[in-house]
């Protein structure tokens, strides 16, 4: 059975709304770091909003590269994935590392680090 950490990944590789929404929770306790941003949110709508600003509808997601599950610490498990995307700028790579807690097969709160969009060659 595939985790919920790699759903979630996958949601965001595809940018299903949808998908998103239905794996965390209506109070989801969610944070992200990117270079230059705390970004947070309470509420499945908030998350999309924040995902669709750090993939806007320029920013092509060319390939879910990697999801690798990490050991759970407790009750927090972990989730890295990366991802090949091209912007208007040309071919990027990113990487984010997500730690997350779930009541059931929902995530309740979920801490996203971002590497940024990184160019390749």
């Amino acid at each position: 059975m595939t985790s919920l950490g790699s759903r979630f990944a996958t949601a965001v590789a595809t940018k299903d709304a949808a998908g998103v929404r239905a794996l965390v929770s209506d109070d989801v306790d969610f944070k992200g770091l990117t270079p230059r941003r705390l970004w947070e949110g309470s509420s499945p709508d908030e998350l999309v909003t924040v995902l669709g600003t750090w993939f806007g509808t320029d920013d092509h997601i060319d390939e879910l590269v990697e999801v690798v599950d990490g050991d759970p610490i407790a009750d927090t498990h972990h989730v890295a994935y990366r991802l090949r995307i091209t912007t208007p700028d040309g071919p990027h790579a990113v990487a984010q590392q997500a730690y997350y807690r779930a009541d059931g097969d929902r995530i309740t709160y979920l801490r996203v680090m971002c590497s940024g969009f990184r160019p390749i060659g």
